[in-house]
């Protein structure tokens, strides 16, 4: 049986919303050929809880620290809801599914995932791609550093990221 981590920062469906059907496309193919158990990695963009470093470091030197705003909604009940929507679909689609939930950025939590469970593939699903053009343009864009361990396993949704060679 394949074993395939799928990563999401976003819903599913909504993903296919914008990318034409091609995740949820992708998995049926690959189920049809050859049945696959599916492990959902759903990210919690915790960026908008977090303060940045430097306004840490004035705060410091300052003697006061500021304080993280609140997010406007529960960032890990969205993040549960669009595993558990995407774990739906996938047993729908007849692959074996299962989920978790992750605070760590892309790569931190690929590489930790990863480390402890063994996959054929890595199926980013992600609406943003994180890192700057100057990132890519180092190789330091996390589609990129991923790609230098997992090569032709890594698939990429959108598919304008796939073909990304390695920095």
């Amino acid at each position: 049986m394949r074993q395939c981590l799928l990563v999401l920062d976003m819903d599913l469906l909504a993903m296919d919303d914008e990318h034409g059907l091609e995740p949820i496309s992708y998995l049926v193919a690959r189920q049809e050929q050859e049945p696959c158990a599916v492990v959902v990695l759903s990210l919690a963009d915790t960026r908008k809880t977090k303060l940045p470093s430097l306004e840490l470091v004035l705060g410091a030197r300052a003697g006061k620290f500021p304080v993280a705003p609140k997010p406007d909604h529960d960032i890990n009940t969205a993040a549960e809801h669009r595993m558990k929507l995407a774990v739906r679909h996938l047993k729908t689609i007849g692959c074996q599914a299962s989920g978790l939930i992750t605070d760590q950025d892309l790569v931190k939590a690929v590489r930790s995932e990863t480390a402890i469970h063994d996959y054929d593939e890595v199926i980013l699903a992600t609406g943003r791609q994180e890192g700057s053009g100057l990132a890519r343009l180092m190789g330091r864009d996390p589609v990129q550093r991923l790609r230098r361990k997992w090569g032709e396993r890594l698939i990429v949704f959108p598919e304008d990221h796939r073909q990304e060679s390695p920095g």
